[in-house]
């Protein structure tokens, strides 16, 4: 089977080659390029593609946006010293940060999470969900009178009494909240069974202590003191003694 004719290439540029009839057959006479010009010009496009990436293109690299590689120079003196010192001065501050760690049992409290922690060391011994202080204000009277603001302090405390089944002594701002009148007789102001079966006294009138509301743990509404659930307030009454560290924060 003979083709009538067989396209090598579209550019009228270049002589059409047929198979089976003469090239002048049928179509008007077409310029030809002289054989030694086309092979010239397919011998240039092999060298250029030959050159390009080998860093003998005719344009730089730069040229087209790709980066030239760049050698840095060799670290020299001062910078090995300058790296040995700071070595030596990590090993420093490391040392010094571990003699400041707590040693022993300790307590941790994260009064934005509501999570309190029981540790030995390094080691995490408990985990327990916890409530602290609302931040709200409580004013006496509409007038100037006192203000209480319901926060719950930050910093390190340590346990300075342990006591079973504690007795809340009211203060005055829980009648004021009551809108009830503050109580002439001191006995007035015992109330029973609402700090739960432990406390812990931290100080200035801070306790870790439990509730009767423990569907509020987790939120933090307490007037200042450290709230736990039955179950995590015995795990952490048998863990802490007096002296133990307590971090707020």
């Amino acid at each position: 089977m003979i083709h009538d004719e067989m396209d090598v290439l579209q550019d009228d540029a270049f002589p059409r080659v047929r198979t089976g009839v003469r090239a002048d057959e049928g179509t008007p006479p077409r310029r030809r390029w002289p054989y030694w010009l086309a092979a010239l010009l397919v011998l240039a496009a092999a060298a250029a593609a030959a050159s390009y990436g080998t860093g003998y293109a005719f344009a730089p690299a730069t040229a087209v946006g790709a980066p030239l590689p760049v050698q840095l120079p060799a670290e020299d003196t001062a910078v090995t010293k300058a790296a040995v010192k700071l070595r030596a001065q990590k090993k420093q501050l490391q040392a010094a940060l571990a003699k400041q760690a707590p040693q022993g049992v300790y307590i941790v409290v994260d009064q934005t999470q509501n999570r309190l922690y029981v540790k030995k060391d390094e080691e995490l011994l408990h985990t327990a969900v916890c409530s602290a202080g609302s931040g709200m204000i409580l004013k006496e009277g509409s007038g100037g009178g006192r203000k209480w603001v319901f926060d719950t302090p930050r910093g390190l405390f340590r346990v300075q009494n342990r006591v079973e089944a504690p007795v809340w002594k009211k203060p005055d701002w829980a009648f004021v909240e009551e809108g009830k009148p503050i109580p002439k007789n001191s006995a007035d102001r015992f109330e029973y069974g609402t700090l739960g079966e432990y406390a812990l006294y931290l100080g200035k009138g801070y306790m870790i202590h439990g509730t009767l509301y423990e569907r509020l743990l987790g939120r933090s509404v307490t007037h200042g003191c450290i709230r736990l659930g039955r179950d995590d307030l015995r795990v952490v009454w048998k863990a802490a003694a007096i002296g133990t560290p307590v971090y707020i924060y």
